[in-house]
């Protein structure tokens, strides 16, 4: 699946400072910036909602998960412990019914 790869590109770009790039970029500007950026991402992704655009919602969704996942990764956690929350989350409302 390509979040992954995307995940793997994210993690290098944030350890060897590519020049040029974007992600290297922010990481350099640290945590604060890149959260700053999910929350403006976040709002776009209202506001699209709102407006019931597909077009734009998908647009800015995907700038959201790409913000939250250099965020993610910032942070050491990978996509793949996010989504196995969530399945695990899964699990436990089956388990419950």
């Amino acid at each position: 699946m390509f979040i992954e790869q995307l995940d793997a590109i994210i993690a290098d770009r944030l350890a060897e400072k590519k020049e040029g790039s974007y992600i290297s970029k922010l990481g350099e500007a640290g945590l604060d910036r890149v959260l700053k950026k999910v929350a403006e991402e976040a709002g776009e992704v209202i506001i699209a909602a709102k407006n019931a655009t597909p077009k734009e919602i998908i647009h800015e969704s995907a700038d959201l998960l790409f913000h939250l996942l250099i965020t993610l990764s910032m942070l050491g956690v990978s996509f793949d412990d996010v989504l196995n929350e969530l399945e695990q989350r899964h699990q436990a409302n089956i388990n419950r019914t």
